[in-house]
């Protein structure tokens, strides 16, 4: 498998690219910045973008993902449920865009659900609800390599805010609870911003848990 990091944009988030070397596809999930960088890399590892997984619709998780299918194609991915919160005029792409026409071009290609699965050569991608950050809010789990990208529901000895609209803090400590903790203890967590950290370590040392 190929896998790499980005930090990118004005907030510093966590954007990550995982490749099947035997077929050449890709996913990136949540390109918020520097969609440049991140098709290039496509381009020199000679992968093809199939999807663009967005774990949720704040602007700094966000904001390069139409630039970059635009240069490397890929359908647009989110859950249902976060498509008011794309608009939003104080964290989604409403904050960032300045006509309606602009937001328009903001399409999601395909919505998905928990119990989705995204296939991707031979990664396959399940797809977690994990509301409370916001409500649409999923995690990618890929049990073959023992990951799972959670954006900003679970960080390392921290959670994600639940002041922003459609927040939920009790949403998003039974989110944590009972989809991200079941999982094996050395399953690697890798949040939108700041280190990865394992399920083991922060069911035992996270503060807020």
């Amino acid at each position: 498998m190929i896998f790499e990091s980005f930090v990118v944009g004005m907030l510093q988030t966590n954007c990550y690219l995982l490749g099947d070397e035997r077929t050449g596809k890709a996913v990136v999930i949540d390109p918020g910045g520097d969609s440049g960088r991140i098709a290039q890399r496509l381009k020199e590892r000679k992968l093809e973008l199939c999807s663009i997984l967005n774990t949720h619709a704040h602007f700094d998780h966000v904001a390069d993902c139409w630039a970059l299918q635009g240069v490397a194609g890929g359908e647009v991915a989110m859950h249902p449920d976060d498509e008011a919160t794309l608009s939003n005029r104080m964290v989604g792409m409403g904050a960032l865009l300045k006509s309606p026409g602009e937001l328009a071009a903001c399409r999601i290609d395909r919505f998905i659900r928990g119990g989705d699965k995204i296939e991707v050569g031979s990664l396959i991608f399940h797809v977690i609800e994990t509301p409370g950050h916001t409500p649409g809010h999923v995690s990618f789990h890929l049990p073959t390599e023992n990951m799972i990208f959670v954006g900003d529901t679970l960080f390392a000895g921290s959670i994600g805010r639940t002041d922003f609209p459609g927040g939920s803090h009790r949403e998003l400590i039974r989110s944590v609870r009972e989809k991200i903790f079941p999982l094996p203890g050395e399953t690697l967590v890798y949040p939108g911003h700041g280190p990865e950290t394992t399920v083991e370590r922060e069911r035992l040392t996270n503060p807020f848990f």
